[in-house]
Formats: structure tokens, C-alpha cells, sequence
């Protein structure tokens, strides 16, 4: 059976307890996450083989990390083992008005020393049908930039399916250093994970008012790119969002069902839009099966807290079918 394989950085990720700021707080609640293990996780709770790469410390906390991961069926067989630190980031939860915020600690950590040498990488991309990459990485170090260079040259070599989502990050870089590496990428990619502002700030594709305008342009200059995806959020309070998602197929933008709900926590919702999408195309399912699958699973992970979307197929079937209930009985 053909897997789904993602690369990246897996961090302890420290928050804020009831909406505490920073300077209130003298605890905080402990969780693992990182954009591409939360993606590796939400597969593997959809039923779908699923393996994640990075490279982790010889540490206890590392021990806590394979424990998590395989707890979720994840295969860890090619994480590396060595550097001298687990990133970590800190997370301070908001509400109301008051946006979250984060402060990143992931200078030399173990995974920004990993370089290509490292992995066995046709032993890691045998079987694999998608390949899962952010641009979380290349802004890690150069190290990391050069990794994904040669993975993903690699993995054309070797007919798997390339999927990335742009996911800027403005506290480890600027557009100006990201723009030139991100957009080198897009001759490699099958599956496109970019919205608007990824289209107009990285891409530098002018200023539409249209999302459809942007994804014509990028499929006209980059045809290899076969799905484009993206959500759109509607912010009413910190607390309460809407949602609808987007995907552009064979010249065709199709959109979700809208939702609103209450937010438990935020972060990671935009990788199990992600890990939801990737399901659908896994699967064959039709464009607006897939984008109508990734968005409820990105809704319900707003629901659950921690990093990663801790939910079956099963439930997000019963969003999609049913909407949105009180209680399951």
C-alpha cells in the first residue's frame, strides 16, 4: 500500500493557561507540534499510511516525541537521531479582541543541522505516493534550504507526487528571503497549498480582487501544478470565525460549504486543511468532495486542543452529512 510521507520540524510547543498572557503566567500546558507532523498525524487518524521525517536530539523529550507520534500510528523508522536541541515555541492564547501570539525558540536546534546525507531518501520515498513539504523548512536554516532542494528533485526522479503549502512564517524570515526560494519550488509541485497573499506578496502576481485570477496565473506559468488550495476566514472575534475553502482544478474554483464556529484552539487548522485535502486526493475523490472534506476537518480541529487534529474520518463524514450537532447519540 502507497504512503504519505512528511518532512519537517516537530517542536515542544508551550502555552499559555486560560487565556493568560505571558506575563501572568507561571505554567504552561505542554504539547508536540510542528506543520508537517500535525499532517502526518491527521493521516494517520484518517486511516491513511503515513510516515514523518525530521531529526530529533538523544534526549527524553525526543522519547516523548516517538511515543506521541507512534501512539497515532505514525512510522517514525526514519527520524535522525543527533544536534543538541528540541525547538521549542511558545504559544500565548487570546481571546476576544486580543489575538494569540507566539515567540519561537528554534535557533540550532536538531533539526536545523539536518542536511540530505543524512537520509536514506529512496528508502523513505519507496512507496510513497505524496510527498509533504512546507515552507516552514527553508527558513530554518541553509542546511534545510539545500534539503529541500534535493528532495524534491528527488522525489520527481522518482514519480511521487509533491505537495507543499507555502505557509510563510514573518517571525523566521522576510518576503524578501522567502519570495526568491518559495517560488523556485513551484516547477516541482503537484498539490499547492496558497492563498492570496502568497499569490501577491511571494509570487509578486499583481493585485486581484479575485482568488480565481491569481490560481489562473500560477497554472498558466506552472501547469505541473495539478490541485491549488486555499481557505478564506472570516474573523468576528478571536473566539469565532468562519470558514470556507478553495480548490482549483482543471480551471475550475470550487468552494466549500461556509461555516461558523467557536475556537478552542487555532493553531494547526490550516494543516488539517492540509492533511483533509490530501486525503481527498489520495482517495480520487472529486474537487469538491476533497475540498468539502478539508474543510470540515480544518473546522473540527479548531474544536480539540494541541497541534494536531485528533479526529476520524468517520466524524468529519458526520459534519459533511449531518452539520454541525450538539450531541452524538
Amino acid at each position: 500500500m502507497s504512503k504519505i510521507v512528511t518532512l519537517g520540524e516537530i517542536m515542544l510547543r508551550l502555552s499559555t493557561e486560560n487565556n493568560n498572557r505571558f506575563i501572568q503566567s507561571n505554567s504552561f500546558r505542554a504539547d508536540y507540534g510542528g506543520g508537517e507532523a500535525n499532517v502526518a498525524v491527521s493521516l494517520a487518524n484518517f486511516g491513511i499510511e503515513s510516515e514523518y521525517v525530521t531529526k530529533l536530539p538523544k534526549n527524553p523529550l525526543s522519547d516523548s516525541i516517538f511515543r506521541y507520534l507512534k501512539s497515532n500510528n505514525v512510522n517514525t523508522e526514519n527520524i535522525v537521531l543527533g544536534g543538541e536541541r528540541l525547538g521549542t515555541y511558545y504559544l500565548e492564547v487570546g481571546t476576544s479582541i486580543r489575538a494569540s501570539s507566539v515567540v519561537y525558540d528554534r535557533k540550532y536546534s536538531s533539526f536545523s543541522t539536518l542536511n540530505y546525507s543524512e537520509l536514506q531518501i529512496e528508502n523513505i520515498l519507496k512507496n510513497c505516493k505524496i510527498l509533504h513539504l512546507s515552507g516552514i523548512t527553508p527558513a530554518v536554516s541553509n542546511s534545510c534550504q539545500e534539503l529541500m532542494n534535493k528532495i524534491m528533485i528527488k522525489a520527481k526522479e522518482m514519480g511521487v507526487l509533491i505537495s507543499f503549502d507555502f505557509n510563510y512564517r514573518g517571525k523566521l524570515w522576510t518576503l524578501e528571503e522567502a519570495a526568491p526560494i518559495l517560488s523556485s519550488y513551484l516547477k516541482y509541485i503537484d498539490i499547492c497549498f496558497a492563498g492570496i497573499l502568497d499569490a501577491k506578496n511571494i509570487l509578486k502576481l499583481g493585485n486581484h480582487s479575485d482568488l480565481i485570477e491569481y490560481y489562473k496565473q500560477i497554472s498558466k506559468q506552472y501547469p505541473n501544478i495539478k490541485y491549488l488550495l486555499s481557505t478564506k476566514r472570516e474573523t468576528h472575534t478571536v473566539n469565532e470565525n468562519s470558514l470556507t475553502g478553495f480548490i482549483f482544478k482543471n480551471g475550475e474554483l470550487i468552494n466549500s460549504t461556509k461555516y461558523t464556529f467557536s475556537i478552542i484552539d487555532r493553531v494547526g487548522g490550516g494543516d488539517a486543511f492540509a492533511a483533509g485535502a490530501l486525503f481527498g486526493i489520495y482517495k480520487n475523490l472529486s474537487p469538491k468532495e476533497i475540498v468539502d472534506f478539508a474543510t470540515a476537518a480544518s473546522v473540527y480541529k479548531h474544536t480539540v486542543r494541541g497541534d494536531a487534529n485528533l479526529v476520524s474520518k468517520e466524524e468529519i463524514y458526520n459534519i459533511i452529512n449531518n452539520g454541525i450537532s450538539t450531541v452524538s447519540r
